[in-house]
C-alpha cells in the first residue's frame, strides 16, 4: 500500500469520528443558543478540514520545518483526544441500541425515568457517558499539551556507575558524558538549549560521546546551534558517530545526488568546527598516566528499514591490545543484531535514536513506554554477560515537539572496576 493511499484511509478515518464526535457533542448541548451552535459547528469544521489539508500540504510540500511539526503535531493531538473519546460514544450508542430491541415501550419509559443521578441537577446516563468522553478526549490534549510547554527543554542528569572489571586503574574514577538525538531542526528555544549544555559543562566531564542526529534532515539547521554546541569540550576530547537522520536521506532519497554529498560533507565539516572528533568506521585510544582504552564509532547501522552503513571491521582494526572498547553506535538494534554475536571484545556500547518516543513512565524502578514493543533496548542500561548497552533517550526531540514522562536527558557516568 503506497503512501498516498495510507494517508488517505487515515483521513477518511478522521473524518468519521469528526462526524461522530460533533453530533454526539451537539446532541448533549442541545440546549445552545443557535447562534451558539453555529459557531460551534463552523469552528469544528475549520479546525477539522484545514488540519487534514494541512497534514498533505506537511508531507508533500516543502514547508518550513516548523509549520511541518506545528500542522502534524496539532492533527495528532486532535486525533488522539476524539479517540479518547470515541469508546463513551460508543457505548452509549449501544446501550440506547439494545434499549430500543430488547424493551417495550413502557419498559423503555421506565428506563429512562431511572436513568437519572439525583446529586444536584438530573442528568442521563447518555449526557453521563458523552461528558465523561469529553473529559477524557481532553487528558491526552492536555498532557501532550503541558508536554511541549514544559517537557521539551526540561534536562535531566541521570547518573549511571559504569562497572567495567579490566579497566586500567589509571582510569577508575574517570567521568565521561553522552548525548544523543539533538536534532536542532526541531529546537525553537536557543536559551534553554543553551542551559542544557551549561549543565553538562558543569559536570566537568573528562571526555564527552554524542550518538548521532544532529539535525532532523539538513546540515543547514545546525546554523543557529552551532556555536552552542562548540562549547562543548573535555579534556580528553568530545567523540560523536552519526545517525540516520544525518546522511540526508529523509530529504534527498537513497540516492547519491550532488547535493546529498555536498550535505554530508557539510555535516562532517560541521563536526570539525565544533571540535567533535566524528568517527566514521574508525577508533581512537585514550591515554591516561601511560595507560589506554579505545572509543570506537561506526557509522549509521540498524535492523530493518535504516541503514546498515556501520563496518565494525574497520572501526575494530588495531585494538586487540587494548583492555577496554567502548563502542559507539547510534542504533541500539546493534547490539543485538550484531555486537553480541561478532563482537564480544566490546565492553560497552552506547545509543540513542529510540527518544523513549518522548512519552511513558520513567521512575528510578520502572520505566514503559509505547517503544518498548518495538525496541528491546530502549532507555537505560541493559547488559547480557560481561557487554552491556546504554541507551539514551535523546537531548532533542522529533515531529511531536515536546516530552511526556521521557524528559531529555544527560548522562553522566562514573567508570569503576568494581
Amino acid at each position: 500500500m503506497g503512501r498516498t493511499t495510507l494517508l488517505t484511509i487515515l483521513c477518511f478515518i478522521v473524518i468519521l469520528l469528526d462526524f461522530y464526535c460533533y453530533h454526539a457533542i451537539l446532541a448533549v448541548f442541545k440546549n445552545w443558543k443557535s447562534s451558539t451552535k453555529q459557531f460551534f459547528k463552523k469552528a469544528w469544521w475549520t479546525v477539522s478540514i484545514s488540519l487534514i489539508i494541512g497534514v498533505f500540504c506537511a508531507i508533500y510540500l516543502n514547508l518550513f520545518l516548523t509549520a511541518r511539526a506545528v500542522i502534524l503535531v496539532a492533527f495528532f493531538l486532535t486525533s488522539i483526544g476524539k479517540m479518547a473519546m470515541f469508546p463513551f460514544l460508543l457505548i452509549d450508542d449501544l446501550r440506547r441500541l439494545a434499549i430500543k430491541i430488547f424493551q417495550k415501550k413502557d419498559a423503555v419509559k421506565a428506563e429512562q425515568a431511572a436513568n437519572t443521578i439525583n446529586v444536584g441537577e438530573p442528568i442521563s446516563r447518555s449526557s453521563f457517558l458523552v461528558k465523561a468522553g469529553l473529559i477524557t478526549g481532553a487528558i491526552p490534549l492536555s498532557s501532550l499539551s503541558w508536554g511541549i510547554i514544559s517537557g521539551a527543554y526540561d534536562y535531566q542528569i541521570r547518573r549511571v556507575n559504569l562497572k567495567l572489571p579490566n579497566l586500567p586503574k589509571a582510569f577508575d574514577g574517570i567521568t565521561f558524558a553522552q548525548v544523543s538525538d539533538i536534532h536542532s531542526g526541531s529546537f525553537y528555544n536557543k536559551t534553554a538549549v543553551k542551559g542544557g549544555v551549561e549543565m553538562l559543562l558543569a559536570e566537568k566531564p573528562d571526555f564527552i560521546l554524542f550518538t548521532g542526529d544532529l539535525v532532523n534532515n539538513l546540515t543547514s539547521e545546525l546554523k543557529d546551534y552551532q556555536d552552542i554546541f562548540s562549547k562543548l569540550s573535555a579534556p580528553l576530547g568530545v567523540y560523536s558517530v552519526l545517525g540516520n537522520h544525518d546522511y540526508g536521506e529523509y530529504h534527498f532519497g537513497k540516492g547519491t545526488s550532488p547535493a546529498k554529498v555536498k550535505n554530508l560533507q557539510d555535516m562532517i565539516a560541521s563536526h570539525k568546527i565544533m571540535g567533535w572528533e566524528l568517527l566514521m568506521n574508525e577508533n581512537r585510544r585514550l591515554k591516561v598516566d601511560g595507560e589506554e582504552i579505545g572509543i570506537l564509532g561506526v557509522e549509521n547501522w540498524g535492523m530493518g528499514r535504516f541503514p546498515k552503513y556501520g563496518k565494525m571491521e574497520l572501526a575494530t582494526q588495531n585494538t586487540e591490545d587494548l583492555p577496554i572498547k567502548l563502542l559507539l553506535s547510534h542504533d541500539p538494534s546493534h547490539w543485538r543484531g550484531e555486537i553480541l554475536q561478532k563482537y564480544p571484545e566490546i565492553d560497552a556500547m552506547f545509543s540513542g535514536h529510540t527518544h523513549g518516543m518522548q512519552f511513558g513512565v520513567r521512575l528510578k524502578d520502572m520505566q514503559w513506554s509505547p517503544v518498548q514493543y518495538i525496541y528491546k533496548e530502549w532507555a537505560g542500561l541493559y547488559q547480557e554477560q560481561h557487554q552491556q548497552l546504554y541507551v539514551n533517550v535523546g537531548y532533542g526531540f522529533l515531529g511531536y515537539p515536546g516530552r511526556v514522562g521521557i524528559l531529555p536527558e544527560i548522562t553522566i557516568f562514573t567508570l569503576s572496576r568494581t
